[in-house]
């Protein structure tokens, strides 16, 4: 009995298997001739579900097992041409789900699933091919041997060359080296539909296919020179009523006595049922099954292909498409329907550049693309994105209403000389998200210079964990000064990365980024937490300047359930007194907040750690809100700090200014709270808000953020006393 080489691999659901192997088994003997017992029968197949369901899931993919599982099955003679058929497409029907564990499906299975199928299919083909024509050399060697015999006269001989000759289940043709056929047996006639008087004195170059004719003709020519010998071809033929064939062809060289080439003997086997099954199996996986369209290997094949065999100047655009709230469709009104639409959608996308021969692929759920190759130039690549956009903005009839939905188009055209597929589409995918980002119903042309600006700040966003880890990350602390005393009370605690190839990085470069990633968290505990050992180090040498730190807490941080506990754990790993810490929230992250963060808010006051609102007035500015919160300082934004400066064009706008900041700063002594002014950068902005009675200032003018070591050198110089 054959079996199937199995090298050793992590382990199948052995009782999936199991059931797998037993329907196989059942399939098999329904449809025709099991040399095996019932039990044997079912062990063999077992093993060959378990080399195919490991091969599925190793890494890398490979479909060389599925072909051995087909050559095996030859080899055990199951051969009936149903159980291919069975087995091919039982593979494909939920054969990863029954045999693969839990958890162990890989990402691209019914990719490698169609792989196997067309490797099992292939192995199947290969062996029976193999099988038959060793059976066919055998009966050639029986029937030359009796042919020689006949040459010497023994009729015995000739009579058992033509039973051979004559039953044979395969096409036998004798030509001579001119192409002319002396003698072909029943077979060779049947498959041409010509009766064998008909064929007889024929030259075999007129039975080529029309399409092939040309190459066969030098293959046969090399043959009779000796270039080849044998020659064997997978090649079309002509009936007689027009109808063409795929043909497993063998053709062997018979020499004279002194080596001059003398006739040639042609084996052939139909296979145009295999061939055709092939084809299928090839189309099922290069196309979607869905849509019909290409899918992104057939796309990625082509893409190749146009790339690899451009000529000079050749231009190539590809028009990467999504759908625009595709999931809330299928949310609301179900898979099905969205899948009605979706083939609708590709169809409609197919039709629009059929004119121009451009290709259409499907590259997965409501994403298409579009390959427009040999076009002009930008222009053209931006008007099939936008006759693509035009076909997918008219209202779909479906399941009785009107769906009308829009798509984003990321568009990207360069000389095919210069670019590759991979790069093309991870241009194609980031122009993509451009366009998603403008709004809906829109394209993008990809720009290389903000294409790398992206990658820059992707490579940040890559490395900010690590980093983070490293201890690349600073902190520096800008003084808050007094308007009244002139001393430094409090300083404010911002974050800086020290990047060891572009140096040190302001908070705009990384600060979005951490918040995206929800890095955010990690980073501003950490902030925290050094923030308090620094302060703590002040107190210690400096007991009497009771300097307040001050620490941004990011939004994501005042929503996190547990900032109290961070908080608290900070200050009593530190010994900093609550009192000498301050929080800093966004206006915007606080205004309007409710449930947890508000009661977070209410925790961190009772602590007794002092709270701020950043960049007051450019938010919501809720008055009656404000009343609620926790809050004991008002940080006045930039804006308005930067109108007093005593530079502006006309008075009258000062003059407004002043009066802005003014009623901020009564609104805030109203509400019994502290004011800090930001972006203090003059004497003569000092003066005036010294004169406006607020509270302390921070900016240029009282110092630049600086180290730990430099604030307590400012504390050891008096300044906070």
């Amino acid at each position: 009995m054959a079996a199937v080489p199995d090298p050793a691999g992590d382990e199948v659901s052995r009782a999936g298997a199991q059931a797998y192997a037993a329907e196989w088994a059942r399939a098999l003997r329904r449809l025709g001739f099991v040399p095996h017992g019932a039990a044997e029968t079912e062990r063999l197949l077992l093993a060959y579900t378990e080399r195919l369901a490991r091969a599925l899931r190793a890494e890398p993919f490979s479909a060389g097992p599925a072909d051995d599982v087909g050559r095996a099955m030859v080899d055990a003679h199951l051969t009936e041409p149903g159980m291919l058929e069975w087995s091919v497409r039982a593979l494909g029907e939920g054969f990863v789900d029954r045999v693969l564990p839990g958890g162990t499906r890989p990402a691209d299975a019914a990719e490698r699933v169609a792989a196997s199928q067309g490797a099992l299919a292939a192995g199947f083909a290969r062996a029976l091919r193999d099988r038959t024509f060793a059976q066919q050399e055998r009966i050639a060697r029986s029937a030359w041997q009796a042919r020689d015999e006949v040459e010497q006269a023994l009729r015995d001989s000739e009579a058992r060359f033509r039973a051979v000759f004559t039953g044979a289940a395969i096409g036998i043709g004798v030509a001579g080296v001119d192409g002319q056929i002396i003698e072909v047996n029943q077979s060779f006639a049947d498959m041409l539909g010509y009766a064998a008087e008909e064929l007889r004195g024929v030259n075999v170059s007129s039975l080529f296919h029309a399409d092939d004719a040309a190459g066969m003709w030098e293959l046969y020519q090399e043959l009779i020179e000796g270039r080849h010998d044998p020659v064997r071809v997978e090649k079309r033929y002509h009936r007689k009523d027009g109808t063409s064939l795929w043909t497993d062809l063998a053709v062997s060289l018979v020499r004279h006595a002194d080596g001059r080439p003398r006739f040639t003997v042609a084996m052939i086997e139909d296979i145009t049922e295999r061939y055709e099954l092939q084809q299928r199996l090839r189309f099922q996986a290069l196309h979607d099954p869905l849509t019909g369209l290409p899918n992104r290997t057939l796309f990625f094949e082509t893409l190749g292909r146009v790339l690899d065999t451009a000529g000079p100047g050749q231009r190539v655009g590809v028009c990467f498409l999504d759908l625009d709230g595709f999931k809330a469709i299928n949310d609301s009104l179900g898979h099905d329907l969205g899948d009605r639409l979706l083939v609708v959608i590709a169809r409609r996308l197919a039709d629009s550049v059929a004119d121009h021969g451009h290709l259409v692929a499907r590259m997965g759920g409501d994403e298409f693309v579009i390959l427009v190759d040999g076009g002009d130039g930008l222009d053209d690549a931006v008007s099939v994105a936008k006759t693509a956009l035009a076909a997918v903005a008219t209202p779909v009839p479906v399941g009785g209403q009107q769906l009308t939905v829009s798509a984003s188009v990321g568009i990207v055209e360069c000389p095919a000389g210069e670019t590759s597929a991979s790069e093309l589409m991870k241009a194609a995918d980031t122009t993509l998200y451009w366009a998603k980002g403008e709004g809906r119903g829109r394209w993008a042309v990809y720009d290389p210079e903000r294409g790398a600006r992206d990658i820059a700040r992707s490579s940040l966003a890559a490395t900010l964990p690590s980093a983070l880890d490293r201890g690349e990350f600073v902190v520096r602390y800008q003084p808050i000064v007094s308007l009244l005393e002139g001393r430094m009370v409090a300083v404010e605690a911002l974050v800086r990365w020290q990047h060891p190839e572009l140096g040190l990085l302001g908070p705009d470069r990384f600060i979005t980024l951490a918040e995206e990633t929800g890095l955010i968290v990690r980073l501003g505990e950490w902030v925290l937490r050094q923030a308090c050992r620094d302060a703590e180090g002040w107190r210690r040498r400096f007991p009497d300047a009771r300097l307040v730190v001050s620490v941004n807490l990011a939004a994501r941080q005042a929503d996190d359930p547990g900032i109290v506990e961070t908080v608290s754990d900070a200050l009593a790993s530190t010994g900093l007194p609550a009192g000498l810490l301050q929080l800093e929230l966004t206006e915007s992250a606080v205004m309007g907040t409710a449930g947890e963060p508000l009661r977070s808010l209410h925790r961190l006051a009772a602590l007794g750690v002092r709270l701020a609102i950043d960049d007051f007035g450019t938010g919501y500015s809720n008055l009656a809100y404000l009343r609620r919160l926790p809050i004991h300082c008002l940080k006045l934004a930039g804006p308005f700090v930067e109108g007093i400066r005593g530079d502006v064009p006309t008075a009258a706008a000062d003059h407004r200014d002043e009066r802005i900041v003014d009623a901020l700063v009564r609104l805030a002594h109203a509400l019994e709270l502290w004011v800090t002014a930001e972006a203090v950068e003059t004497g003569v902005q000092a003066e005036r808000l010294r004169a406006l009675r607020c509270d302390t200032g921070q900016g240029r003018f009282f110092g630049a953020p600086a180290p730990a070591r430099e604030i307590a050198d400012r504390l050891s110089s008096g300044e906070a006393t």
